[in-house]
């Protein structure tokens, strides 16, 4: 809807809100010295009289049609198209699922890896019993040959669970690994982006499917088989056997009271470490300019100090108790060949026996050892696992969308109310107000008067505690997230952009993206001039810190990524923050090039220069609408409210000054 600069006329509704909000009251006299924002008044006061003039600037762009700005390209909406339904909770289990399936066929393979693992003790036996009294050669072959068989197929076996475990491995991270990049991008817009430290959780779970600590878990089960097996050697050794197995379980059970707590603390502060690490690698340039590299390096260094400190203290212990179940498994091995011998000498046993109980009672009580020795490993996979599985429960279920044929960019905000989770601050009050297709909106105000958290609330960055933000009359929490992204465009006031080509950043990193939807976003915001200044124009490199661009063309790069696509509603956080007089007339240009390719913009800023640019203006004060209508209203209506502080100052200057002069002492008089 579209407005002049002199139209009389006033929408209905906007006159009765503007009325309401605008009185000429005490309170409203107070709101509006509480604001700050006539301070922006004289400038555009005087240039709205050249309103049309202004308007008539704005629409000078380097065009191909009637209207002075970029083509629209011919809309080819898909109608109907759906997307299906995601439910991250769905994908984690559909995982388990997959993994315990390949862990049971492990596990098969394991079981028969450790039976075919007794013909080496057999081959001893026999070789005792049989070759040894009878002197038969033919037996001694055909004992080698069969024992060669086995262990052939025991390697094969061994080899083909590790092949089946790593390719399990490989698995849970393919199909893991995006659900919990976008539950940790989603969870991040309510925390301080620890969550994206999940996708370390998932290479640990990697790292410990693939590790010999899970085997020794696996061969832990069938430890019971080499029991029996030795038990049939001779009793005695058998419950040699048992007993160490007992004492190996006490060492692991007081291994993992003693271990767990110091692992817990020394991952948590590890994540705090890493978490100041990636705030230094992104205010790097601030570190250096500013000489606070030693205490950048001190706040580290004391979270990585305590994860060090407790990780040392468990590791002690877990040290100690696997060199004392290690002491006493050697001691076993000794008292079964010692004790072995005596039987031997007795007649109850031969020699090839007693070794061959020895090995087979080393074989029972390494896999108790090793699971000793890999119980830091069990705890941060099974750490790692819960934090996983604790991110994709917390996140939202993506049920299935309707996707609009047409978007028109019509906004509606019905009773907008946010209070932060954890506090009863209220920052923004039950708002209430609507943009029509193609209006402009200024949003004025304080610091912290909720002019950002408005702005973040309008394109779904932040939700609101109850109310609704409506797009084209459907709730945002109801459209297809892919389209409303496709739709909408956002300027954050802390623009970044990602590591890549001028040209991917405009095009939203997309591989399909066009170079002529590229190249009509760069317009419509009014950056191609600039980008075909630099060396390598659309194709210059950026890293991550936005180098080697400025801050404003950082920012104007951003604004023509909020561009890109044709968008029918964008959001603008301070547009012109890092902006020269230069920047500033090319984004009134973008602003006019907005206008008139339809598209609903919602500007928060405080510079006069855009104020004279949009259709209506909106003052915020303490969360609440303290004015909003036509611009050319609001504007007369700041300025009276200006000039009535400045006479009130005045009067109050004059009031005093007699007071002061009856005061003063008197001339000649003594001080």
């Amino acid at each position: 809807m579209a407005q002049n600069e002199d139209r009389p006329e006033v929408d209905p509704t906007d006159k009765r809100q503007a009325e309401a909000t605008t009185g000429d009251g005490p309170e409203a006299e107070t709101q509006a010295e509480e604001t700050g924002a006539e301070g922006t008044v004289e400038t555009v006061a005087a240039r709205t009289e050249g309103g049309a003039d202004t308007q008539k600037e704005a629409g000078r762009v380097p065009a191909q049609n009637a209207s002075g700005s970029p083509p629209a390209p011919p809309s080819t909406p898909t109608f109907h198209k759906r997307l299906g339904p995601v439910d991250f909770t769905r994908t984690l289990h559909d995982m388990k699922k997959r993994l315990r399936a390949n862990i049971a066929f492990v596990a098969l393979m394991t079981c028969a890896t450790n039976i075919l693992i007794l013909a080496v003790p057999i081959y001893l036996f026999q070789i005792s019993d049989r070759v040894f009294t009878s002197r038969s050669t033919d037996t001694l072959v055909m004992l080698t040959i069969v024992i060669v068989g086995a262990i052939v197929v025991q390697t094969l076996l061994d080899a083909v669970r590790r092949l089946v475990l790593m390719r399990s491995a490989v698995d849970v991270a393919a199909r893991l690994g995006a659900p919990v990049l976008s539950a940790a991008a989603q969870a991040s817009l309510h925390s301080n982006g620890r969550e994206y430290q999940v996708l370390g959780d998932l290479n640990a779970l990697r790292s410990f499917l693939v590790s010999g600590t899970l085997l020794s878990f696996l061969d832990v089960p069938f430890t019971p088989i080499f029991v029996l097996a030795v038990f049939l050697i001779h009793p005695h050794l058998g419950t040699i056997v048992v007993i160490t197995a007992l004492i190996l379980m006490v060492f692991a059970w007081i291994n993992q009271k003693i271990t767990s707590e110091g692992f817990r603390r020394a991952n948590i502060a590890q994540t705090k470490a890493n978490l100041h690490l990636e705030s230094m690698s992104r205010n790097s340039q601030i570190i250096n300019a500013m000489a606070m590299i030693p205490e950048a390096v001190s706040i580290w260094g004391r979270d990585t100090a305590a994860s060090l400190r407790a990780q040392t203290e468990a590791q002690d212990r877990n040290v100690f108790t696997a060199s004392a179940s290690r002491m006493f498994r050697l001691f076993t091995q000794i008292g079964m060949l010692g004790w072995g011998a005596y039987l031997a000498l007795d007649g109850q046993i031969t020699g090839g026996m007693v070794i061959a109980a020895s090995i087979v009672a080393g074989r029972a009580l390494a896999p108790i050892e090793g699971a000793i020795e890999g119980w830091n490993s069990f705890l941060l996979a099974r750490g790692a696992y819960d934090r996983v599985g604790q991110l994709l429960a917390s996140a939202k279920t993506r049920n299935d969308k309707l996707r609009l044929p047409k978007v028109e960019g019509r906004l509606d905000i019905e009773r907008l109310l946010y209070v932060p989770q954890g506090t009863k601050h209220v920052v923004l009050n039950a708002l209430t107000f609507s943009l029509a297709p193609g209006d402009q909106l200024a949003i004025i105000g304080n610091s912290g008067a909720g002019k950002t958290t408005l702005g973040k609330m309008l394109v779904g960055s932040v939700l609101p505690t109850s109310g609704a933000v409506r797009l084209d009359l459907m709730d945002i929490r109801n459209w297809d997230p892919r389209q409303f992204g496709e739709c909408i465009g956002y300027l954050p006031q802390d623009v970044q952009l990602f590591p890549g080509t001028i040209k991917q950043n405009i095009a939203r990193m997309r591989e399909d993206a066009s170079d002529a939807a590229i190249h009509r976003a760069a317009a419509l915001a009014d950056v191609h001039e600039m980008i075909a200044s630099l060396p390598q124009g659309y194709e210059t490199v950026v890293a991550s810190d936005g180098s080697p661009l400025s801050g404003g063309q950082k920012q104007r790069i951003g604004l023509a990524r909020a561009f890109f696509g044709d968008p029918k509603f964008v959001v603008l956080d301070e547009p012109n923050s890092n902006l020269d007089t230069q920047g500033d007339a090319a984004l009134v240009r973008a602003l006019g090039h907005a206008k008139a390719n339809g598209i609903t913009v919602v500007v928060v800023t405080q510079k006069p220069s855009l104020l004279s640019a949009v259709d209506k203006i909106m003052l915020l004060n303490d969360g609440n609408i303290a004015m909003f209508g036509w611009r050319d209203q609001m504007l007369a209506e700041l300025e009276r409210r200006k000039q009535a502080k400045t006479q009130q100052v005045q009067q109050q200057r004059a009031a005093a000054q007699p007071t002061t002069t009856a005061n003063a002492p008197m001339q000649g008089a003594p001080a």
